[in-house]
């Protein structure tokens, strides 16, 4: 009898352990920025730097990183924004840091942002009337 009450026990607790586990992504915001991309912070002038996709993007001060953030794939999605129905719902994309966004050729939409989307991967993930989103984001 004490190992039927024991195996009960067990099966309402690994569920809530399961549930319980940290998530590896973090939270940021992302503005969008436009062509030109040339030259970039990471490769200067290379076309081939960015993604077939166009799915990239500049990173902020919080990930720079003194440039090892170049190459860096991070998977995004956009989480809010201070007007409602602006994120596309259950849209992740898989973009790559090719720039730094205190230096980029082209302004962003909002300074100050852990990253800077090109208009492709800001419009992929959010309607693209906003200046900035709040995103979550894992390498």
């Amino acid at each position: 009898m004490k190992s039927v009450a024991i195996l009960n026990f067990s099966y309402f607790f690994i569920p809530f352990i399961v549930l319980m586990q940290p998530s590896n992504a973090d939270v940021g915001t992302a503005a969008r920025y436009s062509p030109p991309y040339l030259p970039s912070g990471c490769y200067g002038t290379e076309a081939t730097q960015f993604p077939s996709s166009n799915l990239f993007a500049a990173a902020g001060d919080g990930i720079w990183d003194n440039g090892a953030a170049c190459g860096r794939q991070y998977l995004v999605r956009c989480i809010s924004a201070e007007q409602p129905r602006i994120c596309i719902p259950d849209q992740s994309i898989q973009i790559k840091i090719v720039d730094y966004a205190a230096s980029a050729v082209s302004p962003s939409s909002a300074a100050g942002t852990t990253m800077v989307l090109s208009d492709k991967a800001f419009g992929t993930i959010a309607n693209t009337s906003a200046p900035f989103v709040n995103i979550e984001f894992q390498q």
